[in-house]
């Protein structure tokens, strides 16, 4: 059985944020001063979340960038384990000398 994988920030903006905000994309991109593809593609889970982007978010809505950052980093680092899965058991830990 895989561990799911965290959820992407985009998926918490999409589903929780905007509509709690009751916000379109469009006017949550020009509070960001981003453009409306970027924040698109952060919405639809084809961007990832950069350190600029949580600094952005984390101001916008008052909770700081580590949240943003965070979350981002728990997806990337499951989606990595998943698709080394069978590389990992293979690499020899290093040994101090």
């Amino acid at each position: 059985m895989t561990t799911p994988i965290p959820t992407h920030p985009g998926a918490v903006l999409r589903e929780d944020v905007l509509p709690e905000l009751r916000m379109s994309p469009p006017k949550a991109a020009d509070a960001l001063g981003i453009s409306r593809q970027m924040f698109n593609r952060i919405l639809n889970e084809k961007a990832p979340v950069t350190p600029a982007m949580a600094l952005r978010l984390g101001t916008w809505l008052g909770n700081g960038p580590d949240l943003w950052i965070n979350m981002q980093v728990k997806h990337d680092l499951a989606l990595a384990t998943r698709q080394l899965t069978e590389e990992l058991p293979k690499i020899r830990r290093a040994k101090a000398a």
